[in-house]
Parts: structure tokens; C-alpha cells; sequence
């Protein structure tokens, strides 16, 4: 009997559970994206700024929504350029027309970086002075554009026996380019050639 009741009780703790709704976990807010650039207008959190006007006038510490209502005025925006300081530093300006002008000097600015390159020379030890100065020439104008210079000398047959030929020609370059360009990677074989890198100072 009280083996019968007991399964009742189961049974019916088992019908309760399953007429329970399912527990439903709180919604999260997907992550705020990070924004691209200074804060504006309402974004500004402090309570209080360091104003300036659209005319660079510092007019001191004033209140953020104060500086807000000028900027609408003026048809522009309040822009925080120092939220480091306390209280930031916020400009009434043309934000459109300011991130238009970062923009293009940020573009400006890739432009003139320069990508550096690693120009090959090719030597032999017995060089003619015609085909030197054709080499010379060469390597002086990757330093003027910035590039380094990576000097291969090759052996060939029983010229490996009269390594110091390599050694002085190797030598007469570094001393002709000493003013311009400095060792970067000193000489070195690899195999049956010889392997030195130059780059401008």
C-alpha cells in the first residue's frame, strides 16, 4: 500500500514538473560596436566641458548641454578632442567636413610611406671597371630612392682558389658608399657565392 502511494506521489511530482513552463535565461544586449572616432554632441558624457568656439576662442568650462544648443545653432557640432583632460576639451566645429579633412590627410600620409626594397647586385671578382661603374651607378640610385642593396659575388671554377679577389672587390664597394649607405649584413657564403646587404643611412 504504501509502495502504491508512493509511486502516485512520482507520478504526479513527474505531471507537475512537465506542466512547468521552461526557464527562460535573461536576453544579453548584443556588444556596443566600438566608435570610429571622437565623441559628438549628445555622446559626450561629461557633465561639464572645456569649451572652444567655432572660432578657436577657449570660453572656459561650460556646461555640456549649454555647448550643445550653440553648436545646433551654429548649424555645427560639438566635437570632444581632449577627453583625457578634466574637464575635455570639446570644439564647436564641422564634424562632417573635419573627418572628411582626417581622412584625406590620412590617405596623403600612406601615399608618401615608403615601402623599403631589396635591389640585387650581381658581381663577379673579375669585374671589368666599365661593368663596375654601371654597378655603382645602379647601387647609388637604390640608396638615393631608399632601398637596400643586396651584393652578390659569385665563384666560378678555380676562381674559389683566389677567394681574396672577392674579399678586396667586396671592400672597394663598401668604401666607395661608406657616405651613404652602412652594413647591414656583412659578407658571408653561401655556397659558391658571397652575400653581403647594404642599406642606406
Amino acid at each position: 500500500m504504501l509502495a502504491g502511494r508512493h509511486f502516485i506521489l512520482q507520478n504526479s511530482l513527474f505531471i507537475h514538473n512537465l506542466g512547468e513552463p521552461p526557464i527562460r535565461r535573461p536576453n544579453r544586449a548584443p556588444p556596443v560596436a566600438a566608435k570610429d572616432g571622437p565623441r559628438t554632441n549628445d555622446e559626450i558624457r561629461n557633465a561639464q566641458i572645456q569649451l572652444i568656439d567655432q572660432h578657436g576662442v577657449n570660453l572656459g568650462p561650460t556646461e555640456t548641454v549649454v555647448a550643445v544648443k550653440m553648436a545646433m545653432d551654429a548649424g555645427m557640432d560639438l566635437v570632444e578632442i581632449s577627453p583625457n583632460n578634466n574637464p575635455p576639451v570639446c570644439k564647436i566645429m564641422d564634424y562632417g567636413k573635419y573627418k572628411y579633412s582626417a581622412q584625406k590627410k590620412a590617405a596623403e600620409a600612406r601615399k608618401k610611406q615608403k615601402i623599403v626594397e631589396i635591389k640585387e647586385i650581381k658581381l663577379r671578382p673579375m669585374i671589368d671597371d666599365h661593368d663596375y661603374d654601371v654597378k655603382m651607378r645602379a647601387m647609388l640610385r637604390f640608396f638615393e630612392e631608399g632601398d637596400k642593396v643586396k651584393i652578390t659575388l659569385r665563384y666560378r671554377g678555380r676562381e674559389m682558389a683566389h677567394q681574396e679577389i672577392g674579399t678586396k672587390l667586396l671592400d672597394k664597394v663598401k668604401a666607395a658608399v661608406a657616405d651613404v649607405a652602412k652594413v647591414e649584413q656583412d659578407a658571408r657564403f653561401e655556397g659558391r657565392q658571397v652575400v653581403m646587404v647594404l642599406a642606406p643611412r
